[in-house]
């Protein structure tokens, strides 16, 4: 098994930019609540390794939410079922070893102190858990200020007044007093711009140099950012595992080196993570999409290549996941680039993308028999669109491919 020199902080960076994509009005949330957890609880003497755990979950803590009607919820001071995005977020964290030790800061992120401070949980993971909680709800606060058309000095003293009001029954009083200090200063708020925001977040990513992971290890984490988009929508459920299956399988076949097999497998997971930008009814809209609707649709490979390109250590892997979509005739998109500059390696995960996606329910259709998907994939084999020899492996070997896209588990 392969190992990889990957930034695990720029990875975790580029989860909260995939993240981002979910919001309309909220954008940055994550990152701005990042930075506002880092100030608090350097206000209260952390650093080190606690301060920096309190940063990857903050930026991590909304990891839950990937569909539309969900995120808009977050710009609610309360609502009901709030707690479900906690809990899909800490389970979904909990698959990953590099970052299960986030999981029940996660799962408690929008838990009233009144009730937190009595659970049996490590009084650290309690704190971190409600001081994101809390400057959670203060960028809320501050989205409205700023939806109001008003400026965020004009409404700090608001904001802070209604943190204050909650001490002691919704955040506990240590986190408000911290807060309540160091957001004193005008420039605390100017921070929160997004030019502000991103060079405080460089500035934490400078600290932190690549380190060697397993294969394993880079997959699981990889895996949370595929789960994200599979969980958008009933339609995509699994799409991303069957795709990494089918595209490693291929790979194997066309007898590639173990190392690029594993980066088909990234790939197929992390092809689609641009979509978490594309509005939920467009995804399950039952007919066909309009013109405007398709240009949206389309923009999720270039949306999945600028949050992956930033990642040291995977830069084949987001030049194969921009090219999914791009056909041998030039007839494909973003770039509409020609058979000619694609890799074999773009042109299975292309053709992988195609199989596992006809194999699996759609809106506007069921799922396909494999005998009619190998007669599309030729037609489009035929008609120059997608890699002949691909094709030809994938009839050779039908069986074993059909199990790669649709039962991932068992393949």
């Amino acid at each position: 098994m392969s190992t990889y020199n990957v930034n695990l902080h720029e990875a975790i960076y580029s989860l909260s930019d995939a993240l981002d994509l979910v919001g309309v009005t909220h954008i940055h949330h994550g990152k701005r609540v990042a930075y506002m957890a880092a100030e608090c609880g350097k206000q209260l003497g952390w650093s080190g390794p606690r301060l920096d755990e309190l940063f990857q979950a903050a930026i991590l803590h909304d990891s839950g939410v990937s569909k539309t009607m969900v995120h808009a919820k977050l710009a609610q001071m309360s609502w009901e079922d709030e707690a479900d995005h906690c809990k899909l977020g800490a389970e979904l964290l909990a698959t990953s070893p590099m970052l299960q030790h986030l999981s029940d800061t996660i799962l408690h992120h929008h838990t009233h102190w009144s009730v937190l401070k009595d659970l049996e949980l490590p009084l650290e993971v309690k704190l971190r858990a409600n001081c994101i909680y809390m400057v959670d709800r203060v960028d809320v606060l501050a989205l409205v200020c700023m939806l109001e058309g008003k400026d965020i000095l004009l409404g700090k003293e608001e904001i802070r007044r209604k943190v204050l009001e909650r001490r002691g029954d919704w955040f506990c009083p240590e986190l408000v007093d911290a807060f309540m200090d160091t957001s004193r200063a005008e420039t605390f708020w100017f921070r929160l711009e997004s030019d502000h925001v991103n060079g405080y977040l460089a500035t934490w990513l400078s600290h932190y140099p690549e380190q060697t992971m397993e294969f394993e290890e880079l997959r699981s984490l990889v895996h949370v950012f595929s789960s994200i988009v599979d969980a958008k929508s009933p339609y995509t459920k699994q799409h991303s595992d069957g795709v990494a299956n089918l595209a490693r399988y291929l790979g194997g076949v066309f007898q590639l080196p173990q190392e690029t097999c594993e980066m088909l497998e990234l790939v197929g997971l992390l092809h689609d993570i641009g979509k978490l930008r594309v509005p939920d009814e467009l995804l399950e809209k039952p007919g066909e999409l309009n013109e405007a609707e398709t240009i949206i649709m389309r923009q999720h490979c270039f949306d999945t290549y600028s949050i992956l390109k930033n990642i040291r250590g995977l830069e084949r892997v987001s030049l194969w996941a921009l090219q999914h979509h791009e056909r041998m005739d030039g007839t494909g998109y973003p770039n509409h680039t020609r058979g000619a500059d694609l890799s074999l390696e773009a042109r299975i995960v292309a053709v992988s993308d195609v199989f596992q996606a006809l194999a699996q329910e759609r809106p506007y259709r069921g799922p396909l028999e494999k005998v009619v998907i190998m007669a599309l994939l030729k037609l489009e084999a035929e008609e120059g669109k997608l890699d002949q020899k691909v094709v030809a492996a994938v009839e050779a070997n039908l069986d074993a491919c059909w199990r790669a896209a649709v039962d991932p588990i068992q393949a």
